[in-house]
């Protein structure tokens, strides 16, 4: 297995389900769930970034690596981007950020995203994608598209549909994704230390701005993003308390 590193940032304040990475799923914090997948990969680091003290609490009670981080990050790269500055990570290393809200992502998934980073060098940053198989989603501006090169790196993400093809848009939206490559970004993301460094001083660009979309300010930039195509999006993760109910149901299934 080749080395890298996991983060998982686990933030207590949410709209939509506040406290979400303690919510108790068959026994166990949901962040506790996440980390045993980290964990089912064999990599040997795998640290939880908080910035509250009750989760902080909670992760050193089932036995995790967890570091207090500060409370004004706007998204988990910056907070990820602080664990690599206080554990002193050097530039090449490798790290996967794996979210708190995903206690059923296959570990296939998490060394997929490493595995982005570890086979192009040139990459500053991996991520995934999966085809587009409903028309309905190719115009969903909830599902962001991404076009890809011939090797496999980002060339653009937008919620609009993308690529347009404008004679086939003609024949009507069920032909788009049977005949036009369309792909789902995943939002799971790998990152190199030395790009973390440089996201540090990168502001906010009118394409980030317009599309809501943070991955547009790494392109900008001039940053490589390797993605991997998978077959179909991952299980649930949760954002909703029926969400909660269903991810719960699914682990007991597992267990």
């Amino acid at each position: 297995m080749s080395e890298y590193k996991i983060v998982i940032p686990a933030r207590y304040g949410s709209s939509r389900l506040p406290g979400k990475p303690l919510i108790d799923l068959a026994g166990k914090p949901m962040v506790q769930h996440v980390y045993e997948r980290a964990l089912a990969t064999g990599v040997k680091e795998v640290v939880i970034a908080t910035d509250d003290q009750r989760i902080y609490d909670a992760a050193i009670e089932f036995g995790a690596d967890v570091v207090m981080t500060r409370v004004d990050h706007e998204n988990g790269t910056e907070r990820i981007a602080e664990v690599a500055k206080l554990r002193c990570w050097d530039d090449d290393v490798v790290i996967v950020n794996l979210q708190g809200d995903e206690p059923l992502i296959p570990k296939q998934l998490i060394e997929l995203t490493a595995n982005g980073l570890l086979n192009n060098p040139e990459a500053g940053m991996s991520s995934l994608c999966a085809p587009v198989t409903l028309a309905h989603d190719a115009f969903d501006p909830n599902v962001v598209k991404a076009v890809l090169d011939n090797r496999g790196f980002a060339m653009y993400f937008s919620r609009a549909s993308i690529p347009w093809d404008r004679d086939l848009y003609k024949m009507g939206l069920n032909e788009v994704t049977q005949k036009s490559a369309v792909y789902r970004h995943i939002g799971m993301y790998g990152y190199r230390v030395s790009f973390l460094r440089q996201y540090e001083n990168m502001e906010v660009t009118p394409l980030e701005r317009a599309e809501s979309l943070e991955q547009l300010r790494a392109l900008c930039y001039g940053v490589k993003i390797h993605m991997s195509v998978i077959d179909e999006p991952p299980g649930h993760g949760v954002d909703t308390p029926e969400d909660a109910v269903r991810v719960e149901s699914l682990l007991k299934d597992l267990n």
